[in-house]
Formats: C-alpha cells, structure tokens, sequence
C-alpha cells in the first residue's frame, strides 16, 4: 500500500470518529510556522509562505465538508509590519496574487470572505482586490472565511472603546448602556459566532494578539505541526479533541443523580 493510500485510509478513520452533532460552528486558526518550515529544509521563507496557502486551500475544503460554518485565520498581524522589509513585501504581493488566482473557486464554492483589519496601509491594487473579493461573494451564505490582516485584538478593543466613548459624548447612547451586547456589535466580527476552537500550529502556547474579546471561551488545541505540514488529518485530529472536551462556560457538572443540593457546597 502506498504512503498516500495508507494516509488516506487513516483520515478516513478519523473522519468516522467524528459526533457530525457536536462540530464546531466557527473555528479558528493561527497559522504558525511558515517560514521555519522553510529554514529547517534549507529554504528561502518565502517557499514557506507559498506552502502555507495550498495547507489553507486544503484547510478550507475539510472544515465545509465537516459541517463548519466559519473559519477565521490570521494571516498577517499588526505585528507583522516588524519583519524584514521583503519578507513584508513578498506577503502583500502572495495576498494579491492569491486572491486574483483563487477568488473564482472559492465564489462557485458558495463560500462568503471577508477580510479583518485595518487594510488601509496596504497598496491600492490589493485594497481593490480585496473590495471586489468581498463584493463577489457577499451574497453567498454555506460558508464565511474570515481573513485577518494587519489585525490585532488589542487595537480592535480600544477601536471599540474610542467608537462607544465618541456615542457617548454625542449623546447617542448613555454610558450605563455599554455592555457586552453592544460591545459585540462594534467589533470586527459583529454578526459573527464566537470561535468555539481555536487551532495554533508549531507548538506555541500563546494568542499573540489574536481575538482576544471573541477567544474568551474558545477551547485552544495546540499542534506541534508546523503549519505547511499541517492536513486534513492533523484538523481532525483537533476536532476529535475538541469533542472530548467539556464545556462549562464557568458552571459545574453534577454527577449523574446528584442535585446541587448534593453537592459540597450546599449548606
């Protein structure tokens, strides 16, 4: 048996293994490890890059056919402006080139895409790009990928924070009115399910500025994976854990016929 029949076979035994009941809604990724991927077979970073958009395509692809609704991905945070000059350039320009390349597909695809963040420092070619990518497949509603780009999760806090202060000091609304609700609607993601999982490739244990407002009770699956090598496998392998999980949101669970009154902490 070949390695791709045996690997085949193997996803396919894990996708038996899945509750169809209990997937996700909204999942989402930190794309970790592009360019170390790269490095470690004696790369350029760039070859990473391009390497990490085909594992997305894929990505994508398993996430609709599981029956998720959304899927959000960083893909270049504000952070990200701190790396080398071409390294910044070569991004911008996959950015477009992939989008011109894949926007076709992914419309006869009935999945919707809409870009995060703050897309103003970009080129205008790209920005265009982007305005017509969202303006194509707005109308499409089986599936939402959301891109995050030159997004951080503390910058759209205080963009909330400065939005709600400025109502406030108009009069529109009153400051005992804030609340999570309406916190929510100023949000990038306004109309958005919170992610329910969070995936991070390369063995990181850390958020990096990602969601931070819509993470708060997202369940985190860290994978060792470098995000290249990342497949269909290793996502199955995060949504069987995910599955395993129990999810109090704060709360306990009783244990089967046991009432709170049971319990140790009933006077």
């Amino acid at each position: 048996m070949s390695l791709g029949k045996l690997i085949d076979n193997t996803t396919n035994d894990l996708s038996k293994r899945i509750d169809k009941q209990k997937v996700p809604e909204h999942v989402a990724i930190i794309m970790d490890g592009n360019g170390r991927w790269a490095t470690k077979k004696g790369l350029p970073r760039k070859y990473g890059h391009k390497r990490g958009v085909s594992v997305l395509k894929a990505i994508l692809k398993a996430s609709k056919k599981l029956g998720c609704k959304v899927l959000t991905v960083y893909a270049f945070s504000t952070e990200n402006w701190k790396r080398p000059p071409k390294e910044v350039d070569f991004l911008i320009n996959l950015f477009s080139e992939v989008l011109k390349n894949e926007i076709d597909e992914i419309h006869q695809e009935s999945i919707k895409i809409k870009f995060i963040g703050d897309i103003s420092p970009f080129p205008e070619t790209l920005k265009q790009i982007i305005s017509s990518s969202e303006s194509l497949t707005k109308n499409n509603h089986k599936f939402l990928l959301n891109v995050c780009v030159n997004y951080g999760g503390r910058q759209e806090i205080v963009k909330v924070a400065k939005e709600l202060a400025l109502k406030s000091s108009s009069g529109e609304i009153n400051p005992s009115e804030v609340n999570e609700e309406l916190f929510n609607s100023e949000l990038l993601t306004q109309g958005i399910k919170d992610p329910e999982l969070l995936i991070r490739t390369s063995g990181e244990k850390r958020i990096s500025n990602f969601l931070l407002w819509q993470l708060a009770y997202s369940e985190i699956y860290i994978s060792d994976v470098l995000w290249p090598d990342f497949n269909e496998f290793e996502f199955l392998k995060a949504i069987i854990d995910y599955q395993s999980r129990n999810r109090r949101f704060g709360g306990i669970e009783l244990l089967p016929n046991e009432s709170y009154k049971d319990s140790q902490y009933s006077s």
